[in-house]
C-alpha cells in the first residue's frame, strides 16, 4: 500500500475515479439519509442503527477480522469508538433536527481544517505560511456558511453541534492514524464500530419503541449504515491501496458538494447564496492547509 510519502501515479485510472466518486457519494449522501431517518426514528436511534448496520456490513469482509498487533491498541480503539462514532453520529443526527442536511454537509467540509489544527497541536506540524493561510481562509468560509443560516437559538444550536462533531472527527483522525498504520484500516474501523455499538445501544435501542418505521425510513437506515458507515470505508481502503492517501483524500472536497447537491436537489432545501461562497472558501482553505507539507490525510465521512 503506498504511503503518504511514496511516489504516486501521475494520473488516476478510470477505476480509481470510480472508487473515489463512490466514496464521496456514499459519505456525502449520509446527511440526506439522516434527514429521511429522522422522520421515523429519534436522533439517538438513527445514530445507533447507522452504527449497527455499518458494523454488520464490515463483518462480511474477512479483512476486518485480522487481530490487532498489540493488546494496548484496544485503548485507542475504545476511545475512538466514542469520539469517532458514538458521539459525533448523535451530534450530526440531532443537529439535522434544526438545520438542513445541505448545511450540515457544507460545515462538514471543514473537517480537514480541524484535523490539521489537531496535527499542529498534538504532533507539532510546522506552521508554514501556506498552512496558516489555508486555515484562515477555511475558517472564514465556515463563518460565511453558518451565519446566513442562523435564524434563532435552534439553528445556532444545530450549527454548534455540527462544529462539535467535526472537532471530534479532527481529533479522532489524528489518534486513529498510528492504529491504522500498525493494523490496517478495516480491522481498526470494524472494532471501533463494535465499541460504538456497545456504547450507543443503551440510548439508541430503546428509541425503537417510540419509532414509527416506514419502508422508506428503514431503507434509508440500511443505506446509511451499510453504505456510508460500512462499505464506504472498504472502498476508501481499496482506493488508498491503489493511489495513496493524498490522492484518495480528494474525496474530502467532494463530500460536501454531494451533500449540498442532494439536500438542495432531492430534499428541496434552500441554500443561502452566501453559503456557496463559504463552501468554496472552505474547500480552498482545506486544500491549501492539507497540501502544505508531508501529512497523513484521513477520511472524512459524514
Amino acid at each position: 500500500m503506498p504511503s503518504a510519502s511514496s511516489p504516486l501515479p501521475l494520473q488516476l485510472a478510470w477505476r480509481d475515479w470510480a472508487l473515489l466518486i463512490s466514496v464521496a457519494v456514499t459519505w456525502g449522501s449520509s446527511f440526506w439519509l439522516i434527514k429521511i431517518g429522522l422522520e421515523d426514528f429519534p436522533p439517538e436511534t438513527v445514530a445507533w442503527l447507522r452504527i449497527l448496520f455499518g458494523a454488520l456490513t464490515l463483518t462480511v469482509f474477512p479483512g476486518s477480522w485480522r487481530p490487532l498487533r498489540h493488546r494496548s491498541d484496544w485503548r485507542g480503539v475504545t476511545l475512538l469508538g466514542v469520539i469517532w462514532m458514538a458521539l459525533p453520529f448523535v451530534l450530526f443526527t440531532a443537529a439535522e433536527q434544526h438545520i438542513s442536511s445541505a448545511l450540515a454537509g457544507m460545515i462538514n467540509g471543514a473537517t480537514p481544517l480541524i484535523t490539521t489544527v489537531f496535527a499542529v497541536l498534538l504532533f507539532g506540524h510546522a506552521l508554514g505560511p501556506r498552512l496558516v493561510g489555508g486555515l484562515a481562509v477555511g475558517f472564514v468560509g465556515v463563518l460565511i456558511i453558518g451565519l446566513p443560516n442562523v435564524e434563532g437559538a435552534a439553528s445556532l444550536l444545530g450549527v454548534a453541534m455540527v462544529l462539535l462533531a467535526i472537532t471530534c472527527y479532527g481529533l479522532a483522525f489524528n489518534v486513529s492514524g498510528p492504529l491504522q498504520t500498525r493494523n490496517g484500516a478495516l480491522p481498526v474501523i470494524w472494532r471501533i464500530q463494535l465499541v460504538a455499538l456497545v456504547v450507543s445501544t443503551a440510548y439508541g435501542a430503546p428509541g425503537l419503541a417510540q419509532s414509527t418505521p416506514t419502508v422508506t425510513g428503514v431503507l434509508a437506515m440500511v443505506a446509511l449504515g451499510s453504505l456510508g458507515t460500512g462499505l464506504g470505508f472498504v472502498l476508501f481502503a481499496i482506493l488508498v491501496g491503489r493511489v495513496g492517501a493524498p490522492r484518495a483524500a480528494i474525496n474530502n472536497y467532494l463530500v460536501p458538494v454531494v451533500a449540498l447537491s442532494l439536500g438542495a436537489g432531492l430534499a428541496g432545501e434552500s441554500v443561502a447564496p452566501l453559503s456557496l461562497v463559504g463552501i468554496a472558501l472552505v474547500l480552498v482553505g482545506a486544500y491549501a492547509a492539507t497540501s502544505s507539507g508531508p501529512r497523513r490525510v484521513p477520511p472524512t465521512p459524514g
